[in-house]
């Protein structure tokens, strides 16, 4: 047997970066492990090397569940997996697939102007330009913004902060101008305007997720920047899906095109997809970018992994090479959060907006 321990680092150690040795304190987020052929056994497979170290890591830093999967099979598991957790800003990764599915339906293009669809864009001479792949990458010139997310109109109607295309720049806005474009396009055709109805019909229901909450805005409308609540083992079905390339049963679920291109990175960030994050070397210099766990150390990390992160460490890996998914959830102080606090251990991996923000 051949174990291969992978760890991700995380956090700053500021004792470390003082006296000059080191500048990051290792998290331990997973294990995984490239195993030698074996007999079939019957039940559950062993579980992987390393794994109860791993769990008491995770739990002695505020975590509540940790799930590896490995070609589906369950390989490392703490106690509870089904209790539902705020998955923060992991939820903006669906947003990315349920654009997949409406490309594959026929209601929009990665390319179209949002103009298209939001005709009080129209006259804007930045605005008017602004394509639903700069939404997507958070390249369209939306600010970062800390608080509760506006609405979809509110977030319609806030100037830009940067020139589209030129500045990565990571906040709750974006997002919820995408579930104002869904709304409005689905509608024009017919059907129920709901974002998060459209994400369950097409994504979820498939998929057999069950859906613990999705929070609303304050126009009414489900978050698209934050807001679902998954349990564990749901938050792996959907790792699942996109490990197995977008495909259930061996037919796509989504526009296959649309869903390879949500894994490549833009020229201002190739560290940021179509909603999810990338191990690459990229020239932003945000601190959201900079504070994430994978940037720094991508040569190190498999280059086919892709993460949905939130607030709190709340993490979902997904590395096809290793036929690895990988689902941690912790805890988040809010409150802590809100007073500007740091906690020693833990380092969120998107601390531009806090308390219920874009997170």
């Amino acid at each position: 047997m051949i174990a291969n321990e992978i760890i991700i680092d995380n956090i700053e150690n500021d004792k470390h970066q003082k006296n000059g040795s080191r500048n990051l304190k290792r998290t331990i987020l997973f294990f995984a492990a490239a195993v030698a052929a074996q007999p079939a056994t019957a039940g559950e497979p062993a579980p992987l090397p390393g794994c109860a170290a791993a769990i008491a890591y995770s739990e002695a830093n505020s975590g509540v569940a940790l799930l590896i999967l490995e070609d589906g099979e369950v390989r490392c598991r703490s106690a509870d997996i089904a209790t539902p957790q705020e998955l923060w800003s992991g939820t903006k990764s669906l947003v990315g697939l349920m654009a997949a599915a409406a490309v594959q339906d026929g209601l929009l293009t990665l390319d179209e102007r949002a103009s298209e669809t939001l005709a009080e864009w129209k006259g804007d001479a930045e605005k008017e330009q602004i394509t639903l792949r700069q939404l997507l990458s958070m390249t369209g010139g939306q600010a970062s913004t800390v608080g509760r997310p506006q609405g979809y109109l509110d977030s319609v109607k806030a100037p830009l902060a940067a020139a589209p295309g030129g500045k990565f720049q990571y906040g709750p806005a974006p997002m919820q101008v995408v579930g104002e474009i869904m709304r409005r396009k689905l509608v024009a055709k017919g059907e129920d305007g709901n974002p998060r109805h459209y994400i369950e019909r097409r994504i979820l229901m498939p998929l057999g997720v069950t859906v613990g909450d999705w929070r609303s805005g304050p126009d009414g409308a489900p978050l698209m920047p934050q807001g679902l609540v998954l349990a564990a083992s749901e938050w792996a079905k959907i790792g699942e899906f996109v490990r197995g390339g977008g495909k259930l049963e061996g037919r796509p679920l989504v526009d296959e095109a649309t869903f390879g291109e949500m894994f490549q990175g833009s020229q201002v960030n190739p560290a940021y997809g179509l909603t999810w994050w990338l191990p690459r070397s990229t020239p932003a210099v945000d601190i959201v970018t900079r504070s994430t766990d994978i940037t720094s150390h991508a040569a190190e990390l498999p280059a086919d992994m892709v993460v949905a992160a939130g607030a709190g460490d709340q993490r979902l890996y997904i590395i096809p090479s290793l036929r690895l998914t990988i689902v941690r959830q912790a805890k988040l102080d809010l409150a802590a959060l809100a007073a500007g606090k740091k906690r020693r251990l833990v380092r969120l991996a998107v601390p531009v907006t806090v308390a219920e923000s874009g997170e």
